[in-house]
C-alpha cells in the first residue's frame, strides 16, 4: 500500500509567478508528480483550508511526508487566499508532528509581512529540511537519499508537471482553478544585473521550456477539468524562445506554434491568458512584437491583460535601479498594445497592458512623483486604456541591489499622495473607458456573498464587481456594469430582474437613482419594458431587462 504524503501550499507570489487562489502554481503540480513517482498518495490542502478547521491537522499527522510551499516576493492584496505568515509557517512546523516535514519554494529568499520593509532570511524551524532550489528536484533528490537541494532541470520535472495534473481536483476552487503554465524561468535582463528590487535574476539566464512538453501538461491538466490557463510563470512572453541578448526580438512563429498547441491540447478551454510583457520588448522590435501580440491574440481568450513592469517614469530613477524601460518606450509599448488588441469580444477589449509602479527605489525624489503623475495623465489624455496601474512599495531581499540602496520611508507623505492621485484621476476614467454602463461580464464567479455579493471573472488580473444582490457563494452569473467605484465596478445580474430585484439594488439602475427608488417599487411588477420606462425612462441596460 502506497504511503500518503500531503502538499499544504502556503501560496507564491513572485515577479514571474503567481499561486494564491484561484491560481495554482506549477511547484505544487511538479511537487505533486515526483511525489506520485515516488509511489505516494497524494493529499493537497491550502493555508486557507487549514486556518478555517485547524483539526485538518490530523490529516496532516497521519501522512508520512509533508511538503510545504510558500513565499512571498512580490507584495500584493489578495481575495482569493492569503498567503502564510512566517508565524503560521513555524507554527505549523512544530504543530504537525507525524510525518517528516519539508519546506520550499521562494520564503527562501526572505521574508517581508508587507512592502516597504525589508525581507529577512530566517531559519525556519519545525521541518526536517528545507528544499532550496526547484523544489520538486530538491524533493526528489531528499527522496533518493541526496541532499534536499536541485537545480531546475526541464527534463526532469516536465513528466513530473503531466503526473501531477491531477492535483488540481483537490483544491477547493476546482473547477474554477486558474493554471499558471510555465514557459520560461530566468530573465535576459539578468545579463547586467537585472532590475535592483527583482528576485527573477536569481534563476539565472533564461531557460525555455518546449513546447511538445508545454501542450502535453496542459493535455493532462485538462483530462483533469481545467478550463483555466495563464501562460505566466515567465518574466516576459514576448521572448518565449528568443535568441540571446539583454533584449532579444520576439520571434512571433514560436509564439504562435505555443499558443496553437494550447490551444489544441485543451480545445474546450474556458480562460487562456498571458502576464508578464516586457515594454522594451515591444518598443525595440515593433513589428515582431505586432506579429507576437497578433498570435496571441489568435488564440487566447477575451479580456487579457499584457502586464507592464514599468516601475518609475523617472530617468534618474530609471538608470539607478537599471530598469527596462524609459517612459517614452513604455508609452509606445501602451499604444501599439492598444492597436493590435484594443478591438472588443465577448464585450471586453481583446488585451491591455497593465502598469506596476513600484516605490522607494533608489534615487528616488519627491520629483519622481511628479513625474508618474504626469506620465499617466499623458496616456489618460492620449485616449489609451490600460486595464489597471498597481502600486506597491519596494520588498528588498537579500542579494538584490535594492537591498542596500533604496528609499523606504523617505517619501511616505508623497507616496501616499501619488496612490490617491491614481485611484481618483486615472482609475476611475480608466474604468469607465474599459468598462461602459452596459457591458455585459460573462461567467462573474461570486467570491463573497451578502448583501453587497463580490464577483470576478477567471483571468488575468479580472476586475472586481460588486453585485448588491445576496447571491449563492460559488455561483456563477453574467453581470451587466452599471457603475463604477476606484478599483471596482458595481453590476447587476443580468438578465437584470427588475421585477424581483432587492429594494437596495433598485438605485443602481441607470436612470432610477434615489429619486425614482420608491416611485419603480411602487409600480412592480412591471408588465414590460414600456411600462418600466414611464416610470424610470429610458437607459443603456433597457435591452437587458427581465419581466
Amino acid at each position: 500500500m502506497s504511503a500518503t504524503a500531503f502538499i499544504l501550499d502556503g501560496y507564491v507570489d513572485e515577479p514571474a509567478c503567481l499561486g494564491v487562489p484561484p491560481y495554482i502554481s506549477p511547484y505544487i503540480r511538479t511537487v505533486a508528480g515526483a511525489l506520485i513517482a515516488h509511489g505516494h498518495t497524494v493529499g493537497y490542502l491550502t493555508i486557507d483550508q487549514l486556518r478555517k478547521d485547524p483539526m485538518r491537522t490530523a490529516d496532516l499527522n497521519k501522512a508520512s511526508l509533508l511538503v510545504m510551499i510558500a513565499g512571498v516576493t512580490v507584495p500584493g492584496k489578495y481575495l482569493g487566499g492569503t498567503p502564510a505568515t512566517l508565524t503560521e509557517i513555524q507554527q505549523i512546523g512544530h504543530m504537525v508532528r507525524g510525518p517528516k516535514k519539508l519546506i520550499g519554494g521562494p520564503i527562501g529568499f526572505g521574508y517581508a509581512g508587507e512592502g516597504g520593509q525589508k525581507a529577512i532570511r530566517q531559519v525556519i524551524s519545525g521541518f526536517n529540511a528545507f528544499m532550496t532550489g526547484e523544489p520538486a528536484v530538491a524533493l526528489d533528490n531528499y527522496l533518493t537519499g541526496n541532499g534536499p537541494a536541485g537545480t531546475l532541470d526541464y527534463s526532469r520535472t516536465d513528466p513530473w508537471s503531466v503526473a501531477g495534473s491531477g492535483i488540481i481536483e483537490q483544491h477547493p476552487d476546482y473547477p474554477y482553478v486558474m493554471c499558471e503554465l510555465e514557459t520560461a524561468r530566468g530573465c535576459s535582463h539578468g545579463a547586467s544585473g537585472g532590475c535592483s528590487f527583482c528576485t527573477e535574476p536569481f534563476y539565472g539566464m533564461p531557460k525555455y521550456r518546449n513546447i511538445p512538453a508545454v501542450a502535453e501538461e496542459v493535455a493532462a491538466l485538462s483530462a483533469h477539468g481545467a478550463r483555466h490557463f495563464r501562460v505566466g510563470r515567465q518574466p516576459d512572453i514576448l521572448a518565449y524562445g528568443a535568441g540571446s541578448g539583454e533584449y532579444p526580438a520576439p520571434e512571433p512563429a514560436k509564439i504562435e506554434a505555443l499558443f496553437s498547441a494550447i490551444r489544441t491540447a485543451a480545445p474546450d478551454l474556458a480562460t487562456l491568458h498571458i502576464d508578464n510583457t516586457n515594454p522594451e520588448t515591444i518598443a525595440r522590435h515593433e513589428d515582431a512584437a505586432r506579429e507576437a501580440l497578433r498570435a496571441i491574440i489568435r488564440h487566447h481568450t477575451s479580456g487579457d491583460v499584457a502586464a507592464f513592469g514599468m516601475e518609475t517614469a523617472d530617468p534618474a530613477v530609471v538608470a539607478a535601479n537599471n530598469l527596462k524601460a524609459q517612459a517614452d518606450d513604455v508609452f509606445r509599448a501602451i499604444e501599439i498594445v492598444n492597436e493590435e488588441g484594443g478591438k472588443r469580444r465577448d464585450n471586453v477589449p481583446e488585451l491591455l497592458p497593465g502598469l506596476n509602479f513600484v516605490c522607494g527605489l533608489a534615487g528616488e525624489t519627491e520629483q519622481t512623483y511628479d513625474l508618474n503623475e504626469q506620465f499617466l495623465a499623458r496616456v489618460l489624455k492620449a485616449g489609451l486604456s490600460v486595464r489597471r496601474v498597481n502600486i506597491r512599495q519596494v520588498m528588498p531581499f537579500e542579494g538584490t541591489p535594492a537591498y542596500t540602496s533604496n528609499t523606504l520611508g523617505k517619501h511616505d507623505r508623497r507616496f501616499k499622495q501619488f496612490k490617491e492621485f491614481v485611484r481618483n484621476r486615472i482609475d476611475l476614467p480608466m474604468l469607465q473607458r474599459v468598462f461602459p454602463i452596459g457591458t455585459v461580464l460573462r461567467n462573474v464567479r461570486i467570491e463573497v456573498s451578502g448583501d453587497l455579493s463580490f464577483g470576478r471573472q477567471m483571468g488575468s488580473y479580472p476586475i472586481l464587481a460588486g453585485i448588491p444582490v445576496r447571491l449563492p457563494e460559488r455561483s456563477v452569473i453574467d453581470a451587466v456594469v452599471v457603475d463604477w467605484g476606484m478599483r471596482s465596478i458595481t453590476a447587476l445580474p443580468a438578465p437584470v430582474p427588475v421585477n424581483t430585484l432587492p429594494a437596495a439594488a433598485i438605485k443602481w439602475l441607470p436612470g432610477v437613482g434615489k429619486m425614482k427608488v420608491a416611485a419603480v417599487i411602487a409600480k412592480r411588477p412591471f408588465k414590460d419594458l414600456a411600462a418600466y420606462r414611464k416610470i424610470a425612462g429610458n437607459s443603456a441596460i433597457d435591452e437587458l431587462m427581465k419581466f
